[in-house]
């Protein structure tokens, strides 16, 4: 463990509260944070915060899937996607805002939307070690903590300003709880034809469910409104590496073996990136 709290923590130390007994303040220690009833919660060496407590998550990404994210996310091909999440959280919130991200995966998404914010402060939450210590230096002003989504978020209520959500999934009614009034909800997610060629050529790939906007409108509709959606919509070119990248980092990873993606010219060279990017209003 640390035996100081990383700066991009205590940047976002008043955000959090103890997830075992919701006090409202955690206190930094010597490598931990404590709550006012005594729980506390190690800071790893990496540099995140661990407040995940009882039975261990175990959905989120391994070593493999964390570095084939790297591999793949280096190479832009997913930059207007990223792009897209950074300027729907830029035209709707101060410099000093407060942003979470849940799901954050190694930080990729976090890190731009506090470059267009240079005031900002970030928070990333996931359950996968591996991904965590990427997230926790992904951005100066970005904090990481290990964290389920499915969970009471281990936040105040009406602390943040952002919740961003890309690709990951959603507690509607905890992500209406600790935003502010005014705040926003991100939602990025996949359309029916994203990877579309890819998933043309590996059956065993996860598919799209046809009902999934409906679902997601249906989950969200009780606490948000949505504001202003886009359609983000190109052809990326891959290499055969990029494209073995691009299966091994998502969940397909585990549905599928050496043998689904071995023969010369079994990949496509190009796929289709096709994601709606919403802001929601809290109701």
């Amino acid at each position: 463990m640390l035996k100081s709290l990383p700066p991009a923590l205590e940047l976002s130390l008043a955000l959090l509260r103890c997830p075992t007994c919701r006090a409202r303040h955690l206190h930094p220690g010597r490598g931990v944070l404590r709550c006012s009833a005594g729980h506390t919660f190690d800071i790893a060496r990496h540099g995140y915060a661990g407040l995940l407590t009882g039975t261990r998550a175990t959905s989120g990404d391994d070593a493999a899937m964390v570095q084939a994210r790297h591999r793949f996310l280096s190479t832009g091909a997913y930059a207007p996607v990223r792009n897209a999440a950074a300027c729907l959280a830029a035209d709707v919130v101060s410099d000093q805002a407060a942003v979470v991200d849940v799901g954050c995966g190694t930080g990729y998404y976090l890190a731009d939307v506090l470059d267009q914010l240079p005031g900002a402060r970030g928070l990333g939450l996931d359950t996968s070690v591996r991904a965590l210590r990427s997230a926790a230096r992904a951005h100066d002003r970005a904090a990481a903590v290990a964290w389920d989504v499915f969970r009471p978020v281990p936040l105040a209520d009406a602390v943040a300003d952002v919740v961003l959500d890309v690709f990951a999934p959603r507690n509607p009614a905890e992500f209406h709880r600790v935003l502010r009034p005014a705040g926003q909800l991100i939602v990025v997610r996949p359309t029916g034809q994203h990877l579309a060629e890819l998933r043309g050529r590996l059956p065993a790939m996860v598919t799209i469910d046809p009902a999934k906007e409906q679902r997601l409108h249906r989950a969200l509709d009780p606490f948000f409104e949505a504001a202003v959606t886009e359609q983000v919509e190109y052809c990326a070119t891959l290499s055969r590496p990029d494209a073995l990248d691009l299966v091994a980092m998502t969940p397909s990873a585990r549905h599928m073996s050496r043998a689904d993606l071995n023969g010369d010219g079994l990949l496509p060279d190009q796929v289709t990136v096709s994601v709606l990017a919403t802001a929601y209003q809290p109701r």
